[in-house]
């Protein structure tokens, strides 16, 4: 997979260092030759000579040493991929601000390659607002996120900051050193919740934010995909993108289905409501005439009208639950799509407006898969690499 790939692996403080040693073997098995480069605070606690050991090259540690006139730059020039596993929130900050004051940091901003980043800490420091900022900052950089997930943290603690499992990290170096492995394909996504109006005040809507829609928009962009938006939310920013914007489940089926049949593939993430007022008021609704009686009618099914084009893109459809997503297994034939990506919006950490979800992915053909709590860009990335897989089959 990684054949004679150069790739630098990071190693930075965090209880989840240990687990570099087992991804640099699984990288090194994959025929990846790696240079190592441990911080200050990784040597507290992991050994350099274990990853001499497995590397067959003695870590590097320090930006400034008698063995080579400027390590940084040396790396950044060798490297085809720089790896940082584990990443605690110290890293994610240098990164975001570009503060080079260690050799890994410097020779990431030397680098001008793919960067991939498997945070770690506790669940504490990942939902900080400060993380959350640099995160926003490096995923807008380009930088592929590979989790955390949620699990056992060190002292006995349980929850999100997990860092990814080894053989996830190395699934997404080799994604990300495949090249634009989305290049030429034209992609359709929709995002956010839609607004049916009871007057030109008031509304019938959801709390979904179109964080999901945009990160799986933004990943396709960045691997190479040209885009189309669907969107009630305001849009993440990128050349590959065109934004549609549109407020009503009307308005986003119009555009979705104008956009479907020029499209490789379709991810309808958005949160349409099935209802809308028969007949909104044409002017404001008053509190002295009492509460309206609204009779509602469906609104179009989105997801039903590009399934019965033919031919029809490669279809993605979700599915919000209120319970297990096991709910959602009827959908999947019955809406005629090749995979259904299920959640539950009452679980912790998995409901609208947040930064991280919990998903569970269907197939026609019974298959189902548990992707547990993570990142949407991590989620969105995962999703594309799944995507990959099975239009390759």
């Amino acid at each position: 997979m990684l054949a004679g790939r150069r790739i630098v692996l990071g190693v930075t403080g965090g209880v989840a260092a240990f687990k570099a040693a087992y991804l640099a073997r699984r990288l090194v098995e994959a025929g990846a030759v790696l240079r190592v480069v441990m911080t200050r605070s990784a040597l507290e606690f992991l050994g350099p000579q274990t990853m001499a050991a497995i590397t067959g090259t003695p870590p590097l540690t320090e930006l400034f040493g008698p063995d080579t006139v400027s390590p940084h730059t040396e790396l950044a020039a060798w490297a085809d991929a720089v790896v940082v596993a584990p990443a605690t929130a110290a890293t994610l900050a240098r990164m975001a601000s570009g503060e080079s004051d260690d050799l890994l940091v410097a020779t990431i901003l030397a680098f001008e390659g793919p960067v991939v980043v498997a945070p770690a800490m506790h669940t504490e420091m990942w939902e900080h607002p400060a993380t959350r900022r640099n995160v926003a900052m490096l995923a807008g950089d380009g930088v592929r996120l590979v989790g955390p997930v949620s699990g056992a943290l060190a002292g006995g603690d349980e929850g999100l900051g997990r860092m990814a499992e080894p053989e996830d990290v190395v699934a997404a170096v080799v994604a990300v050193l495949s090249g634009s492995d989305l290049s030429g394909w034209k992609v359709l996504v929709s995002a956010g919740g839609t607004r049916e109006p009871v007057d030109p005040v008031r509304y019938i809507g959801n709390r979904s934010s179109g964080k999901m829609g945009n990160a799986i928009a933004l990943a396709a962009a960045r691997r190479g995909a040209t885009v189309t938006l669907v969107t009630t939310a305001p849009p993440p920013h990128h050349p590959a993108i065109t934004v549609i914007a549109v407020e009503t489940a009307a308005e986003m089926a119009a555009a979705v289905w104008g956009a479907a049949p020029h499209s490789d593939v379709a991810v309808l993430a958005a949160a349409v409501a099935d209802f809308r007022p028969a007949a909104p008021a044409p002017t404001k609704l008053r509190r002295s005439a009492g509460p309206p009686d609204l009779v509602l009618e469906p609104t179009p099914d989105i997801l039903a009208g590009v399934a019965a084009l033919r031919p029809r893109p490669f279809l993605v459809g979700f599915a919000a639950e209120t319970g297990p997503a096991s709910g959602a297994s009827e959908k999947v034939a019955a809406k005629g799509v090749d995979l259904l990506i299920a959640n539950d919006v009452t679980a912790p950490g998995a409901g609208f407006g947040g930064d991280t979800n919990a998903v569970t992915v269907l197939t026609p053909a019974g298959a189902v898969e548990e992707w547990p709590l993570q990142s949407k860009e991590s989620i969105a990335d995962r999703l594309w690499d799944r995507i990959v897989e099975v239009r390759s089959h």
